[in-house]
């Protein structure tokens, strides 16, 4: 059997891998998460800050020149694309938060194994826990 070689032989490899799978998998499912949180932003979030005096900056535009052609420079939709992504920033960081805290709260902890071993206190060297007496100075230990 011949080996596929050459560009798309080395594609077809590149895509088969599993992280390149994985990697799919979570753009489409950042995708989706997208459009749940851009919904929380716009239509939960911000008419609850309207409430506490938020202002709509969509519609601060700066007409540069005059006529009907002349450029307009839309910075309100700006500033609310900075405050929609702070409050989307904020949001995935308050739940990626939330899940490393049920993480840590589930996940087994695991105690350090004890130690079986110690340092002799004449000549520095590593001996068994449990010995009478160090093998490399032959030192009688106290413990």
């Amino acid at each position: 059997m011949k080996k596929r070689k050459g560009f798309f032989g080395e594609f077809k490899k590149f895509i088969m891998r599993g992280n390149v799978m994985d990697m799919a998998v979570g753009v489409i499912v950042g995708g989706a998460f997208t459009a749940i949180v851009t919904s929380l932003n716009q239509d939960i979030l911000t008419p609850i800050l309207g409430l506490f005096g938020g202002i709509d900056f969509s519609y601060l535009t700066l007409k540069m020149g005059s006529g009907e052609n002349a450029p307009v420079l839309a910075y309100g939709n700006f500033i609310m694309a900075v405050i929609n992504f702070l409050i989307t920033a904020l949001v995935i960081f308050c739940i990626v938060k939330c899940i490393n805290a049920l993480n840590d709260r589930f996940s087994k902890k695991e105690t350090p194994p004890a130690p079986t071993t110690r340092v002799c206190p004449f000549c520095k060297s590593e001996i068994a826990i449990d010995a009478l007496r160090c093998p490399h100075c032959t030192s009688t230990l106290d413990d």
